[in-house]
């Protein structure tokens, strides 16, 4: 990416998922790496800041894999050359204490260039009920 101009939405996209295709991998130092000193998670287990080693170590240990994921409804706001935003919806199948999983959710990620490069600062997650009402 440019290093003075916005990040194009693609640009963006292909950032996120290389941190999704590192947590797929169980690559520990691919995530630390793209993740913020001390990063900001939301999701079902809380609010949590998770350090850079941390998140590395997380991703190789957790009881968990990501088997595979799909973006819709991709939207990118970039407010400044070196901050980029991300929020989509995505599935994901997912192997949780041995058993399969299917999950649909809302995330959302802000990204900030420095001079390491591209890392995530914060990102959270909300799971979305597919049962259509009745």
């Amino acid at each position: 990416m440019n290093k003075h101009a916005n990040p194009t939405k693609d640009e963006v996209v292909a950032l996120e998922k290389s941190y999704w295709d590192a947590m797929k991998r169980k690559d520990g130092s691919a995530t630390a790496k793209l993740s913020g000193e001390n990063a900001l998670v939301a999701g079902t287990q809380g609010v949590m800041a998770i350090a850079k080693s941390k998140m590395g170590k997380m991703t190789e240990e957790g009881q968990w894999q990501l088997e595979s994921y799909s973006f819709d409804d991709v939207q990118v706001s970039t407010p400044a050359p070196d901050v980029a935003i991300i929020a989509y919806t995505v599935r994901q199948k997912v192997i949780m204490d041995g058993k399969p999983k299917d999950m649909h959710a809302a995330d959302i990620s802000t990204w900030i260039r420095g001079s390491s490069g591209w890392e995530c600062h914060a990102h959270s997650e909300t799971l979305l009920d597919d049962r259509k009402a009745a």
